[in-house]
């Protein structure tokens, strides 16, 4: 552990909180999962339309600042899930990957955390390994979220309290207690430092989608993912709240839970894991950093 660190279990809130009842005039649990599976469902369909498994999109494509993607699908599906969602909860603030950013969100102390198409390479190309992210953030922190996978048949959700589901069925991340040989997914240079602490890993093929290759983690798929610094609120969030329901934990080298609906909705690098992993693998990533540096 680095040397003036507090122990991890000192620095993670608790697991599980009651829902919040600001979440919408007499939501519930469930009425909240449907409103937002149900709209991520027909997102969904809206990007299968121009989706081509195996070949390129259908839909026109062209490339924002930085050589990143963006297709007529991405802000179709945006256009959709702003409509609806707002609709559904007005008090609610907006931040989307491909909207423009209205810092009129920091007032609210509900937000939508969207990414209409996470991986967009990947669905451009005709991989299937691309989701739609939904997140409903309140004060930091996510109330409910779901990543669905169209083109693979997975649907996510989870609601605070609630617990997290596949397919309409309860999930739980891995109890794994050793890191050794743990199935793990990430950028390659950071698996192969990881692996100077642990020993080897078992290797799992990298997805393209970020809320992907979290929500496996929450399934139990995935004993670890490693995320590179710059994710963005849109692409962890709705995953977030899908681990941290299903037993796991998502933090910072620091420890800490990510916190969202800030200025900048840009995050450090970040780890997760089921929970009796969590320890160890943080405490080899800051033995790393402190001998070798990280990222």
């Amino acid at each position: 552990m680095l040397q003036g660190a507090c122990p991890i279990s000192a620095r993670i809130p608790p697991a599980r909180t009651p829902i919040i009842s600001t979440a919408g005039s007499g939501a519930d649990a469930e009425a909240l999962r449907v409103v937002m599976r149900q709209a991520a469902i027909a997102g969904g369909d809206i990007a299968m339309a121009s989706f081509r498994p195996g070949q390129q999109t259908s839909a026109r494509v062209r490339y924002k600042t930085g050589n990143s993607p963006v297709s007529d699908a991405d802000e179709a599906v945006d256009a959709y899930l702003k409509e609806t969602l707002t609709a559904a909860f007005p008090s609610a603030g907006w931040l989307s990957e491909e909207t423009r950013d209205d810092r009129a969100r920091l007032d609210h102390d509900l937000c939508w955390v969207v990414d209409p198409i996470d991986g967009t390479r990947a669905y451009c190309a005709g991989d299937s390994n691309w989701t739609v992210a939904i997140a409903l953030v309140e004060k930091g922190r996510p109330l409910a979220g779901v990543v669905y996978a169209p083109a693979l048949g997975e649907h996510y959700s989870a609601v605070r309290g609630a617990g997290a589901e596949m397919n309409g069925a309860p999930i739980a991340a891995s109890l794994r207690e050793q890191a050794g040989g743990a199935r793990t997914a990430g950028p390659g240079p950071m698996i192969d430092k990881l692996e100077r602490y642990t020993g080897a890993l078992t290797r799992m093929p990298r997805l393209p989608s970020l809320a992907l290759r979290l929500a496996r983690v929450a399934s139990n798929d995935l004993d670890i993912a490693l995320v590179s610094a710059h994710a963005r609120d849109w692409d962890i969030a709705a995953a977030d709240l899908l681990i941290e329901e299903a037993g796991g934990l998502l933090t910072g080298l620091d420890g800490f839970r990510p916190v969202y609906n800030l200025r900048d909705p840009q995050h450090e690098t970040l780890v997760s894991t089921g929970a009796p992993l969590h320890g160890e693998v943080l405490e080899g990533v800051q033995d790393l950093m402190r001998r070798n540096g990280w990222t």
